[in-house]
């Protein structure tokens, strides 16, 4: 395959499995495509014109022409300078290594994390959240993540990429999309009374039970096992961790239970506050989980090498 055909692949599937469904995405590629043209010539010099067809700004091809043939790929959650480095090494050993893939951004996909986050507002909707109250408790958590993001040194694995002549990209929010879709239909099909319910399903999914055997199994954060399910949001896309101010609104839009990847201790709270059963699946289980059906539906013929918490499991045949 064509480093470019994996990209492409990738971002296609992102969009077909998007929360906000492909007629919102495309009018969201439509309105940037419109603020590009409303531009000055000396104010597009630093337009990001992957941004007009795709709608991710954390999923970028970071280092590497698209026409470069790929056999043999490193892929793990977290590609730093470390693995950079690996991969070099696995090239002296002899072992071919024609593309590293990142689930976690780096490089300037990194720097626009914060951007892929206004589809939150949209989730936040379908799960019966007024618009304009999820924009506005949005509004206030992105420009908190842009800055965390700004004093980040985000470049340094990418230059080593470069340095070391490794191509190198991130596939962020289409494998979200893609876990997010998956177990809400799960969930959804299953209708599980009880958290100790869910907790049974997700179990049965080799990604959550490799977790498990390492100590990171899924929790449940608020409420009990014991507790009645009502209605489930599976919460594991959007950028990152969305506004606190979130578990009120859900609470009132009739939510019952929240499973999601991961919770800070201030969201916690807000959720126990305001009775919203919590469910942790598993930040890396749950990103393996969505990298593994990314990949089954984009690779062909490409040879993957697990590294970095990420572990291969297979699902075509």
């Amino acid at each position: 395959m064509k480093l470019g055909d994996i990209y492409e692949k990738a971002v296609r599937r992102g969009i077909e499995l998007d929360p906000r469904g492909k007629e919102e995405v495309n009018s969201v590629l439509k309105r940037k495509k419109s603020d590009f043209e409303d531009l000055k010539e000396k104010e597009r010099r630093d337009f990001d014109m992957e941004s007009l067809v795709n709608p991710y700004s954390d999923t970028r091809i970071l280092y590497g022409s698209p026409d470069r043939d790929v056999e043999k790929v490193l892929l793990g959650i977290d590609i730093e300078v470390g693995e950079v480095l690996l991969a070099d090494r696995l090239r002296e050993r002899g072992i071919q290594i024609d593309l590293m893939i990142a689930h976690h951004p780096e490089g300037r996909a990194m720097a626009g994390l914060y951007e892929v986050m206004g589809m939150q507002s949209d989730i936040l909707m379908k799960h019966g959240v007024p618009i304009n109250v999820a924009e506005d408790i949005m509004e206030g958590r992105i420009k908190e993540v842009e800055r965390k993001i700004l004093p980040i040194n985000h470049t340094r694995a990418v230059d080593a990429a470069r340095l070391l002549d490794l191509p190198f990209m991130c596939l962020h929010t289409p494998a979200d999309n893609i876990v997010a879709a998956y177990l809400q239909q799960l969930l959804d099909e299953r209708r599980p009374d009880s958290i100790s319910d869910i907790i049974e399903i997700l179990r049965e999914l080799p990604e959550y039970e490799e977790a498990a055997r390492e100590k990171a199994a899924l929790k449940v954060i608020v409420g009990s096992e014991k507790r009645k399910v009502g209605r489930i949001f599976v919460d594991m896309t959007g950028g990152t961790g969305g506004s606190k101010k979130a578990f009120e609104n859900l609470s009132r839009a009739g939510v019952g239970t929240v499973v999601g990847m991961h919770l800070s201790e201030d969201h916690r709270k807000e959720a126990e506050k305001h009775h919203i059963n919590v469910v942790i699946a598993g930040h890396i289980a749950s990103d393996n989980l969505g990298l593994n059906l990314l990949l089954d539906s984009i690779l062909d013929g490409v040879d993957v090498i697990p590294c970095s918490g990420f572990r291969r499991i297979e699902r075509k045949h």
